[in-house]
C-alpha cells in the first residue's frame, strides 16, 4: 500500500463543480507530476465540504490547511510553496466575515457547532472507491445485522433511537419498518427517495454525491430487517454526478459481494436498482413516487392502505429518504442511546440543512435537533451579509413557512417548527432580509406549488391557482379589500381537502406570512406600497436634492426617463420608467430614493 506524506483534498460536489474544480484537480496531479511529489502527495477527489460559499474548496493534510475560491491558476503556487517547500499560501486560505485569516477547518465558525452523522465521510472520503468507506468502517454495520442480530433486534435498535424520517412527515421510522415486517407477504420492497425537489435543497444530493455506500448499506440492512431482497433508488435525472456514483457503487458492491446473492455468507440476498425521475415535484410524495416506479403516471393516492401494507407492485414497501437511510449504520454501530443522546425529547439525533438565500455562509451543515434558529443563522451562517436586518426564514420549502424574528430561538425540531406554523421538510432554509418582500415570497412559493401541481385533486388544481391569481394582483398593486380574506379560506379548505400532503401543505407560504406579515399585505392592498420596496409595480425613482446633475443615471437609463441638464438636479418621468434600477445603482451619490 502506497504511503503519502500529503493528501490534498479536492471537492467534488455539485457546486464547486460548476465553479472549475475538475480543472483544479486534474492541474494538481499535473503539477505534482512536474515537481516529482507524485510519490509523496496523494490528490482525492471528494463530496461536499459543506461550506459552498467557499468553493472551489482544496484542503490539504495534516496540516489541514483550508484553501477557498481556488482557480486553476493557483495550483501551481500550492504545489511549489505548500507542497514542495511547506509554504503555506496565506492569500488563499478562508477568510472570516471580519476578514479574518483561518488556518484550519477546525477553526472555522461554520464547522463549530455541527455535528455530522448522515454527513459523517462527506469532504473526506473518495466517493467512488468502495475501499475508502470500508476504511471508515463501512458496511460493519451490514456484517453485524447479518451476523450477529435478528432482524427483530434491528427493528428495536431503531425504534429506540427516535430516528424519525427527514424527508418532512417526520414519522417514526423504526415504527415504520415494523408495519412492514409484519406484513405477510412473500414478496417485499426498499425504496430510497432521492427526489430532491424544494427550491434551494440539495441536501440528499450531497450525501449521494459524497457518500453513497452509506445508502446502499442502509437499504440492505433495512431489506434485512423487513424481509425485503429488492430495493430501488428513485433519484431526480437533473442529478447527474449522483446518479453517476451510485451506478460506480452499486457496481462496487456487487463485485465485493455487499449486494446481491448470499450476503456474508448468510443466505440473505438482496439487490438494487436505480431509477430516474423527471424532475415532476409531485413524486416525492410516497404514493406518486411508487406509480412513476411503476411506470404509471406519478400521482398520489388515497391512503389507507399505506405503502408499508400495499406499495410497490401492491406490495409491503418501505420508503425512506437519503438522509434517513445515511444515519442508520451509524446507529447500528453506536448503538440507540448514543443517537437518542442528541436532540430534544421528540426530535433525536441531527438535521441536515441547506442553507441558503441572505446568509454569509450558504452551504451544508449538519446540527443537532434543537439548535436554534439563532444559532444558525449568526454562529454558523456568519448572519447577513451588508449590515442588512434579518427579516424572516423560510424552513420546509413549498410545503413550509416564514419565520420572522420574534421566533428566533425556536429550537430547530419537528414539533417547535409545527407550533409556529412552519415545518421541518427535507431540510431546505432559505433566509430573507429586509429587501424581501413577504407577498411576493408567498406568491414565489405558491407559483411553483402550481406549476408542479400534479392537478388529481381540484382543492390543489384549482384552489392554489385562485389564490396565485390573487396574489399576483396584490404585488401588482391592483389588490382589493377582501383579498386577505379570501386567502385564508381559500387555503383553509385546500389544506383540509387535498388528496395528498403536498396539496394539504400548500398554502403554508401564505398562511404564515399572513400571521406575521399582516401589515405588509394591508400596505400592498390599502396604501398601495411595498414595503421592502420590492414590487416594481407599487415603487418609485425619485431623485432627491443630494443631485449634482453629474448625468452618470441619464446615461444608464434604458428608457431615456431621466431629463436635466449638466449640474443641474435632474428628474425622473414616472410614465416613461420601467423601474429597472440602472439609475440607482450608477448613483455614487446616493440621490435616488427608491419609494
Amino acid at each position: 500500500m502506497d504511503i503519502y506524506r500529503s493528501h490534498v483534498l479536492v471537492c467534488g460536489g455539485t457546486s464547486c463543480n460548476a465553479a472549475g474544480s475538475p480543472k483544479i484537480f486534474e492541474k494538481l496531479n499535473v503539477e505534482i507530476k512536474k515537481a516529482g511529489l507524485e510519490k509523496e502527495v496523494k490528490v482525492v477527489k471528494t463530496g461536499c465540504f459543506g461550506l459552498c460559499e467557499a468553493g472551489p474548496i482544496v484542503i490539504v493534510y495534516p496540516e489541514g490547511s483550508f484553501y477557498s475560491k481556488v482557480a486553476d491558476k493557483d495550483v501551481q503556487e500550492i504545489v511549489s510553496e505548500h507542497l514542495k517547500h511547506s509554504r503555506i499560501v496565506d492569500r488563499l486560505l478562508f477568510k472570516d466575515a471580519d476578514a479574518n485569516i483561518i488556518t484550519s477547518l477546525d477553526d472555522i465558525g461554520f464547522y463549530k457547532m455541527q455535528e455530522r452523522i448522515a454527513l459523517r465521510n462527506c469532504g473526506i472520503i473518495d466517493p467512488e472507491k468502495i475501499d475508502e468507506y470500508i476504511a471508515f468502517d463501512g458496511y460493519k454495520a451490514l456484517g453485524q445485522c447479518l451476523t450477529q442480530l435478528k432482524p427483530q433486534q434491528i427493528l428495536d435498535v431503531i425504534k429506540d433511537s427516535g430516528l424519525r424520517g427527514r424527508g418532512g412527515g417526520g414519522f417514526p421510522t423504526g415504527l415504520k419498518w415494523q408495519f412492514a415486517k409484519d406484513e405477510d407477504s412473500a414478496q417485499k420492497y426498499v425504496i430510497c427517495n432521492a427526489d430532491e425537489g424544494d427550491p434551494g435543497a440539495f441536501m440528499d444530493r450531497s450525501v449521494l454525491e459524497g457518500d453513497p455506500h452509506a445508502v446502499l448499506e442502509a437499504m440492505a440492512i433495512s431489506g434485512y430487517a423487513i424481509g425485503a431482497d429488492m430495493g430501488y433508488i428513485y433519484v431526480r435525472a437533473e442529478y447527474p454526478i449522483a446518479v453517476q456514483r451510485l451506478e460506480i457503487a452499486i457496481e462496487q458492491a456487487k463485485e465485493y459481494g455487499l449486494l446481491g446473492k448470499n450476503i456474508f455468507d448468510t443466505g440473505f440476498d438482496f439487490d438494487l436498482e436505480i431509477r430516474l425521475g423527471a424532475g415532476a415535484f409531485v413524486c416525492g410524495e410516497e404514493m406518486a413516487l411508487i406509480s412513476s416506479i411503476e411506470g404509471f403516471r406519478g400521482e398520489p393516492k388515497p391512503k389507507p392502505p399505506f405503502p408499508a401494507q400495499k406499495g410497490l407492485f401492491n406490495k409491503p414497501t418501505i420508503i425512506n429518504n437519503v438522509e434517513t437511510l445515511a444515519n442508520i449504520p451509524q446507529i447500528v454501530l453506536n448503538g440507540a442511546e448514543w443517537f437518542s443522546s442528541m436532540g430534544t425529547e421528540t426530535s433525536k439525533g441531527t438535521k441536515v440543512f441547506a442553507l441558503g438565500g441572505k446568509i454569509v455562509n450558504t452551504g451544508l451543515l449538519e446540527i443537532p435537533m434543537g439548535t436554534t434558529l439563532r444559532e444558525i443563522i449568526y454562529d454558523i451562517g456568519g448572519g447577513i451579509p451588508d449590515g442588512k436586518q434579518f427579516k424572516a426564514a423560510q424552513t420546509g420549502g413549498p410545503s413550509g413557512g416564514c419565520i420572522p424574528d420574534e421566533h428566533l430561538d425556536t429550537p430547530i425540531d419537528y414539533d417547535s417548527l409545527l407550533s409556529i406554523g412552519s415545518m421541518m421538510g427535507s431540510g431546505g432554509l432559505i433566509v430573507m432580509d429586509e429587501d424581501n418582500c413577504m407577498v411576493d415570497v408567498a406568491r414565489f412559493f405558491l407559483d411553483f406549488t402550481v406549476d408542479e401541481s400534479c392537478g388529481k385533486c381540484p382543492p390543489c388544481r384549482i384552489g392554489t391557482k385562485r389564490m396565485l391569481e390573487i396574489l399576483e394582483r396584490i404585488v401588482a398593486g391592483q389588490g382589493v379589500q377582501g383579498d386577505i380574506e379570501k386567502l385564508e379560506r381559500l387555503g383553509k379548505n385546500i389544506s383540509i381537502s387535498s388528496l395528498c400532503g403536498l396539496g394539504k401543505s400548500a398554502p403554508n407560504p401564505v398562511m404564515s406570512t399572513l400571521k406575521y406579515f399582516r401589515d405588509e399585505y394591508e400596505a400592498h392592498i390599502n396604501g398601495k406600497k411595498c414595503p421592502a420596496g420590492h414590487c416594481k409595480a407599487l415603487l418609485n425613482y425619485i431623485i432627491n436634492d443630494k443631485c449634482i446633475g453629474c448625468g452618470a443615471c441619464k446615461q444608464v437609463c434604458p428608457t431615456d426617463a431621466i431629463s436635466g441638464d449638466k449640474k443641474e438636479a435632474h428628474l425622473i418621468n414616472q410614465n416613461d420608467c420601467i423601474k429597472c434600477g440602472a439609475c440607482m445603482d450608477k448613483c455614487k451619490f446616493a440621490a435616488i430614493d427608491k419609494k
